[in-house]
């Protein structure tokens, strides 16, 4: 029988602003999934959090998209959103975009990664949760993990990866997919995910069996409710060991502190920096962006572990480099490129002060107005 790994996630309130997870509302969440247990519809499971974002990890036997895990979930947030709303967090239920559970939580808010697979005799996994930032910003650690060679070795020395590997790559804004193979196609894969507000990495497979090595939550909360209502906090889980990338070449994907979107009310790059469960709390300018990972076996679809993958000093001066990197991105204030580029801060609070600015714009004689751009025009249809 195939075992389904299902990660969750929502922002249901937080305390003292987009900061940390109430462990009232945690502690609410568990009732649920203890309840699902029970009655069989999960096999097991764990609740953590990065910042404000409470992430649910269940294992079950019932494939993607199954309507009773689906519901627990949606059951766990909305029982942890009453809580929160007592206590008087803030953002409360801020990431359920509906009142009514319709069958799976697809375009209702909450960020979902699943992946069903057949147990190896050891099945270890990795998944990673962000807070402050998009979907895309999985993108280049995907890369870096599936077809760099300076990243993961065991693409030119193991014979199962040094096939190399597939990755559907979906456009947020069409709702259309592309799969490209690496090696071959690296270039063209570059071509998409360097716009990672646009294209994101969805699946990678091994090209060798085709079996499943990782998958990323793709909900985009902007384009779901056509307005800002917080950014969307991606979880991801891969797959390791054994044909798949060792994890110390997955976790070295991260050693970099990159820099993602989002940061503060969405609106600004920062860099990912990468810490323990115990720093995973929103802080400086609402961040910087956080990541942790956890580290699991799977065995009958039990849940061993987990491990704190970040919490070690390996990791130090990543995270002192994210820091120099915030210092210097900061000094920016309100310019780019610490905020966001135009088309990304449509779905931000930003709008609404240029529309109260927009009846005192005059027209200037001799200034042509600009054509629409080639990327209006592809989110459009156009050619």
């Amino acid at each position: 029988m195939k075992t389904t790994i299902s990660v969750i996630k929502a922002d249901i309130g937080s305390l003292a602003g987009h900061h940390v997870v109430h462990p009232d509302t945690m502690a609410a969440a568990n009732k649920v999934l203890a309840e699902a247990k029970k009655n069989g519809i999960i096999i097991d499971y764990y609740i953590t959090n990065v910042g404000d974002d409470m992430e649910l990890i269940m294992t079950h036997n019932r494939g993607e998209l199954d309507t009773k895990v689906h519901e627990t979930a949606w059951d766990a947030f909305k029982e942890a959103t009453k809580v929160a709303k007592d206590l008087g967090l803030y953002a409360a239920g801020q990431d359920l975009l509906s009142d009514t559970f319709s069958g799976n939580l697809k375009g209702m808010g909450p960020g979902i990664a699943e992946m069903e697979i057949e147990e190896r005799p050891a099945e270890p996994i990795a998944i990673f949760m962000a807070d402050k930032t998009e979907p895309g910003a999985f993108n280049y650690p995907q890369y870096k993990m599936f077809a760099d060679p300076f990243n993961t070795a065991g693409l030119v020395i193991d014979p199962i990866m040094h096939e190399g590997y597939k990755f559907e790559i979906l456009d947020v804004y069409t709702g259309e997919s592309v799969t490209l193979n690496a090696p071959e196609e690296i270039y063209d894969i570059l071509a998409l995910i360097g716009t990672p507000s646009q294209y994101v990495i969805r699946r990678v497979y091994r090209k060798a069996d085709n079996i499943i090595a990782s998958v990323t939550s793709i909900e985009r909360l902007n384009l779901l409710a056509g307005k800002y209502v917080g950014k969307d906090d991606p979880v991801m889980i891969v797959r390791v060991q054994h044909g798949f990338p060792a994890l110390g070449e997955v976790l070295e994907a991260f050693s970099f502190p990159y820099l993602v979107p989002g940061w503060m009310r969405g609106s600004h790059y920062g860099p990912l920096m990468p810490v323990s469960q115990r720093d995973a709390r929103a802080t400086r300018f609402d961040g910087p962006p956080r990541l942790i990972g956890l580290g699991f076996n799977i065995k009958n679809g039990r849940l061993v572990g987990p491990s704190d993958l970040f919490d070690d000093p390996a990791f130090d001066e990543t995270r002192r480099l994210a820091e120099q990197i915030a210092d210097y991105m900061r000094r920016h204030g309100p310019f780019m490129p610490h905020r966001l580029e135009p088309t990304e801060m449509e779905y931000t609070t930003l709008p609404l002060i240029q529309q109260k600015l927009k009846a005192r714009f005059k027209k200037e004689a001799g200034v042509v107005e600009a054509k629409k751009s080639i990327y209006e025009k592809q989110v459009e249809g156009g050619d």
